[in-house]
């Protein structure tokens, strides 16, 4: 049976900039600042993208001194994967179902 997409996740992730942050965390772990340096964003605006993305539950923090470092969550990117691997397979099938017109 296929489960409907997290839509909630896909509206978080569909903004440019913070699908940016979330593929920068792919790959490494990093801080605010490392952010700021490679996406360009102003620092008050990196934090707002960076506060929707843990309230989503996207990325989750680490502190360490006075610098607070942001780390993805891969099992939430693997869910939303799964939901869309679920989705593909659904429409596979689809051409065999065909309602007929009344």
């Amino acid at each position: 049976m296929m489960t409907s997409v997290d839509t909630e996740l896909i509206r978080v992730l569909g903004d440019p900039l913070r699908l940016r942050i979330v593929t920068l965390l792919a790959r490494e772990t990093l801080c605010t600042t490392h952010l700021v340096e490679e996406t360009g964003a102003r620092q008050t605006n990196l934090s707002n993208h960076l506060r929707v993305l843990r309230e989503a539950g996207v990325v989750e923090t680490e502190p360490c001194g006075r610098f607070t470092y942001y780390k993805l969550r891969p099992d939430v990117i693997a869910q939303l994967a799964g939901q869309f691997a679920e989705l593909a397979e659904s429409a596979r099938t689809a051409s065999e179902n065909k309602r007929a017109c009344p």
